[in-house]
């Protein structure tokens, strides 16, 4: 993202509307300016923000003549009044700060949104993990600390030493050159991103043991990292299998989301195959 410095006539309300803070007034020119390295491409400015055409030197006259006054004239706190956003033609490896960063922008990798994932919101039809398996999505990041690829990588190489299997249609996981290590792109290790979630699966007997390295690899990361497992309940509805470890090491749980299965073909003698497309 860029500002037009002819246009920008240093209102201060883009500066509250970065979730990372990147946006802030440079005292030697006197207006608005986006910290490159800290910007994620996320578009909160320019989507967040009425976006007015005043003239820009006529904006910066009155506000003189009012200050001297001893007045204010400042447009409404959501209101860029002369539109000085000026989004940019991103390049590779730049443009990976939007695709996760902006919830309007589906992956190229998987063609969802946001992030780029959906996690295992559908594993009643898409039936990642199985009996036995328990899925773990670690997420990095959130608005105002945000994430470097090289951070995830730190991860990423950490879990692979462990053996466990990433989840092919996730984003993170296509930015692998090597996913039997865990190694990410070179070329994007320092591009910043709002957030980020990797996920992988391993069985029930590890569960432990891939908390235990979360934990462990999190305490030197710069950034807030989440996790979440996903396992299968039984017949009952109930998950009595992975929820004992995660008590045991001192979790309070909630159920964040039960899947009923309801996008599931079940008449099996139509000749369709086994799982149908999500249901929405």
């Amino acid at each position: 993202m860029r500002i037009n410095p002819r246009q920008c006539v240093a209102c201060g309300n883009c500066t509250y509307v970065c979730p990372m803070g990147a946006i802030y007034i440079d005292p030697a020119i006197k207006r608005a300016t986006v910290d490159r390295e800290e910007c994620v491409e996320c578009y909160a400015c320019v989507n967040g923000m009425s976006q007015e055409h005043l003239n820009p030197t006529l904006v910066r006259a009155l506000r003189s003549v009012f200050r001297w006054m001893r007045l204010r004239f400042d447009p409404e706190p959501d209101v860029c009044p002369t539109a000085a956003f000026e989004p940019e033609e991103l390049a590779w490896p730049r443009m990976v700060r939007r695709a996760f960063s902006d919830p309007r922008v589906p992956h190229e990798s998987t063609g969802v949104q946001g992030r780029g994932t959906e996690e295992v919101k559908t594993n009643d039809v898409s039936g990642r993990i199985q009996a036995g398996e328990v899925g773990f999505t670690i997420e990095f990041g959130r608005p105002a600390v945000g994430v470097r690829f090289h951070e995830i990588q730190r991860m990423t190489q950490a879990l692979a030493r462990m053996g466990v299997s990433f989840e092919k249609k996730n984003p993170v996981t296509s930015l692998m050159t090597d996913t039997g290590t865990g190694t990410l792109r070179e070329d994007i290790l320092n591009e910043k991103i709002l957030s980020a979630i990797v996920e992988i699966k391993t069985t029930v007997e590890r569960t432990e043991e891939v908390i235990r390295l979360v934990r462990e690899v999190e305490r030197d990361l710069n950034t807030v990292v989440s996790i979440g497992a996903g396992a299968r309940c039984d017949e009952d509805g109930e998950e009595n299998v992975v929820a004992p470890i995660l008590e045991r090491l001192g979790y309070r749980l909630e159920r964040a989301k039960t899947n009923l299965g309801l996008g599931r073909i079940t008449n099996k003698e139509a000749g369709h195959d086994q799982y149908a497309a999500p249901v929405r």
